[in-house]
C-alpha cells in the first residue's frame, strides 16, 4: 500500500498543478490548450538546468559531502526556472489571444505543435541525441531515510515510510502552492477580479478593472504552473529526462480541469482518480495490493496494452458522461472588445 500511495502522489500532483494552471487561464477568459506544450518546454528547461549544475564544482562538492540541503536548493531553483520559462512561453498565447484576437484554440494547438519540435531541435544541438538527461538526477534529489540521518533499514512507521522515505520536496511544494493559489483565486480581490474577466469582462471593465491586464496575468500564472508541472513530471516519473514528450499529461490535466468543474477541491479529487489509473498503467507489475508477495494485476493475465490505455479510456468515459454538467466560464475563448456591450 505504501508503494501505491507514493506512486499515486508522483502521478497525481503534476496533474493537479497543471490542471490549476488551466483554471487560472480559463477563469480569466483565455482557453489554454497549450498546457501540453508548456509542460514539454518547462521539462526541457528544468532538465537542462540540472544537467548544467551537475557539471559545476558546487554540485560536486555538495554531492560528495552529502549536503542534501544544497541539492534540494538546486531542485527548487530548477522548478523556479521552469516556471519562469513556462510563463515566458505562454506570452505567445497571451499576445495572440489578447492583442491579435486570434482564435485561442488554434493558438494553443500551434504551441503544442511547436514545443516538441523546438525541444527536440535544441536537444539534438546540445546533446546530439533525441533525449536530454542528467544521469541519476532523480536519485540525487530524492529524500531517503539516510538523508534524514536514519539507517537504511530503519522503520519510520506508516506515515514516515509513505510520505517521507523516497519522496521529493517538489511534490510537497506543488501541494502547498496548489492550496495557496486556490485561496488566492477564490478568497482575494485579485482572484475575484480575475474570475470576473472570465465571466463578464464588460461588467468588469465598467468597474475599472483592466481586462487585458488580468487576462495576461491569468495566462502568465497558467504558463508558470504548467512549466513547473512539466519539470516535476520529468523529475519524479521520467528520471529527469526531456525528449519532447510528457505522455499526454497536459491533455489529461485539461480533462481533470473539466471533470473538476474548474473548482480546486474537485480538481484535487479528480487528480487522485486520474493519477491512480496513470499509476496503475505505469507500475502495475510492481503493485502488491494485499502485501502477500503476489502481484494480482499481473496474475489475472490482462494485456499490458490495456493497462497503458486505461487512463485515456477513463478520460473519454468520464468526459462523455460529465461534460454536459460542466459549467465553463461564460466568456472563455471570446476575444474582449472594449467597444462591445
Amino acid at each position: 500500500m505504501t508503494f501505491l500511495i507514493q506512486q499515486l502522489l508522483l502521478y497525481a500532483v503534476p496533474l493537479m498543478i497543471v490542471a490549476l494552471a488551466g483554471v487560472f487561464a480559463e477563469r480569466s477568459g483565455i482557453i489554454n490548450l497549450a498546457l501540453e506544450g508548456i509542460m514539454i518546454f518547462g521539462a526541457f528547461v528544468g532538465v537542462l538546468f540540472v544537467r548544467a549544475m551537475a557539471e559545476t564544482e558546487v554540485f560536486s562538492a555538495a554531492k560528495s559531502a552529502g549536503n542534501y540541503l544544497t541539492l534540494q536548493g538546486l531542485e527548487v531553483l530548477a522548478m523556479l526556472l521552469s516556471a519562469a520559462m513556462g510563463a515566458l512561453f505562454s506570452l505567445l498565447l497571451s499576445f495572440a489571444s489578447i492583442n491579435l484576437r486570434a482564435d485561442q484554440t488554434i493558438g494553443g494547438t500551434a504551441l503544442n505543435l511547436m514545443a516538441p519540435a523546438l525541444v527536440l531541435f535544441l536537444v539534438r544541438i546540445l546533446a546530439n541525441q533525441n533525449t536530454l538527461f542528467s544521469v541519476d538526477a532523480a536519485s540525487w534529489f530524492m529524500i531517503k531515510k539516510t538523508t534524514l540521518g536514519y539507517d537504511r533499514k530503519a522503520d519510520l512507521g506508516f506515515l514516515g515510510n509513505t510520505f517521507v522515505d523516497k519522496s521529493y520536496i517538489a511534490t510537497y511544494i506543488c501541494i502547498v502552492l496548489f492550496i495557496v493559489l486556490s485561496v488566492i483565486l477564490y478568497k482575494t480581490r485579485f482572484g475575484l477580479r480575475l474570475r470576473s474577466c472570465g465571466e463578464n469582462p464588460q461588467a468588469a471593465d465598467s468597474l475599472g478593472i483592466n481586462v487585458y491586464r488580468m487576462r495576461y496575468a491569468g495566462t502568465t500564472i497558467s504558463g508558470a504552473l504548467a512549466g513547473m508541472g512539466g519539470f516535476v513530471y520529468a523529475l519524479t516519473t521520467a528520471n529527469c529526462t526531456a525528449n519532447g514528450d510528457v505522455a499526454g499529461f497536459g491533455f489529461l490535466a485539461l480533462a481533470v480541469m473539466i471533470f473538476g468543474n474548474w473548482k480546486p477541491l474537485n480538481i484535487a479529487l479528480a487528480s487522485l482518480l486520474f493519477g491512480l489509473f496513470k499509476c496503475i498503467a505505469a507500475t502495475y507489475t510492481s503493485i502488491d495490493i494485499n502485501g502477500d508477495g503476489h502481484f494480482w494485476l499481473v496474475d489475472i493475465g490482462v494485456s499490458p496494452h490495456l493497462y497503458r490505455m486505461l487512463p485515456y479510456l477513463i478520460t473519454l468515459l468520464v468526459l462523455a458522461f460529465t461534460s454536459k454538467k460542466s459549467r465553463a466560464p461564460k466568456a472563455e475563448g471570446i476575444p474582449y472588445d472594449k467597444g462591445s456591450r
